[in-house]
């Protein structure tokens, strides 16, 4: 996914500053990956640890997460894919909200997208209330068409806005292709929490925070994926069609700090990683002070190309620096 924050072009930065702290064999320690956005950090880690607990308070966060991260045993869901792919498109929630011709004037999808995409949303949910798939197949199927679907959506890159006009990749058929994850032999755990709150039920060995850095809420920039894996009835608001979503303390500059220290504090892991960049709303020296409060601190760094969205924004650099605060409690 074209992912606001992603760390997946970070992910061997992160790991190799973890093994540099942590030691080289993870295979005994619990990672857990609180604010865990797509789950690409915790996928990166599933292999080598002995568990991944990973969180998120978006639903669609949760789905990735629970198929990602969650699932970790065999599947079978080939014929499963093959139905869905197979179905006729229906004018569900979806096309009549956020579909070309749907009458909301509203094109994050072209009508045969729209259609198909309901449709298949249908199909899932109706195996799941009739027992036909199982809990880990339904979320395999969720995942794989919340990845799907974002491939041919209609916008530029998030889901603030959608085009004038149906572009091409928007135009080709949604596919929906399995969402494949890692096979290991312990178990892991996915909670559909806020950070803070859950923090203090939880305790591991590693604990990576890549919270929200600035103003951008993910509930309001990524709507459309929340609809898709909730398929709820509620009245869309405004051009855009948003729904009532979370706004997170960190998203502010007036509370970011205080529920940094909270979270911090309330920590019940030895080792604690926080990604944060040079633009975000906590200053460097911010964090620092936070965390020098409750043990041994450190730092690592990486420059690297930002997110596309932010080139488009005027008197941007085309570059930004990652920070990986590090804490020993």
């Amino acid at each position: 996914m074209n992912y606001i924050g992603s760390k997946h072009r970070l992910s061997d930065f992160i790991k190799t500053t973890v093994k540099e702290v942590c030691g080289d064999d993870l295979s005994q320690k619990t990672f857990c990956d609180l604010f865990a956005g797509t789950g690409s950090v915790g996928r990166n880690f599933k292999p080598i640890v002995k568990s991944v607990i990973a969180n998120d308070l978006e639903y669609y966060s949760y789905v990735l997460n629970r198929n990602y991260i969650g699932n970790h045993k065999e599947l079978s869901p080939e014929r499963y894919f093959q139905e869905l792919n197979d179905l006729e498109g229906a004018s569900g929630f979806i096309y009549t909200n956020y579909g070309e011709g749907g009458g909301s004037d509203r094109l994050y999808f072209s009508k045969e997208n729209a259609q198909k995409i309901d449709a298949i949303r249908q199909k899932i949910e109706s195996w799941k209330q009739t027992g036909t798939i199982s809990e880990d197949i339904y979320f395999l199927l969720l995942a794989s068409l919340i990845e799907s679907a974002d491939k041919i959506a209609n916008t530029a890159s998030v889901y603030g806005a959608f085009l004038k006009k149906i572009k091409k990749m928007a135009s080709v058929l949604i596919h929906v292709e399995p969402a494949s994850f890692d096979k290991t032999p312990n178990s892991h755990t996915v909670f559909h929490e806020d950070g803070n709150t859950l923090v203090k039920k939880i305790e591991g060995d590693i604990l990576y925070l890549d919270p929200p850095y600035n103003v951008r809420q993910y509930g309001s920039n990524y709507h459309i994926l929340n609809t898709i894996a909730k398929y709820d009835t509620f009245v869309p608001r405004g051009k855009t069609g948003l729904r009532n979503y979370n706004r997170s303390a960190y998203c502010s500059s007036v509370k970011v700090v205080a529920a940094f220290e909270e979270l911090i504090k309330n920590a019940q892991f030895k080792h604690i990683f926080l990604s944060y960049n040079n633009e975000g709303l906590m200053p460097p020296d911010i964090v620092r002070q936070v965390m020098q409060r409750y043990g041994k601190y450190d730092l690592a760094t990486i420059d690297y190309k930002r997110f596309k969205a932010d080139m488009n924004r005027k008197h941007k650099a085309k570059r930004t620096t990652e920070y990986l605060h590090i804490l020993e409690k």
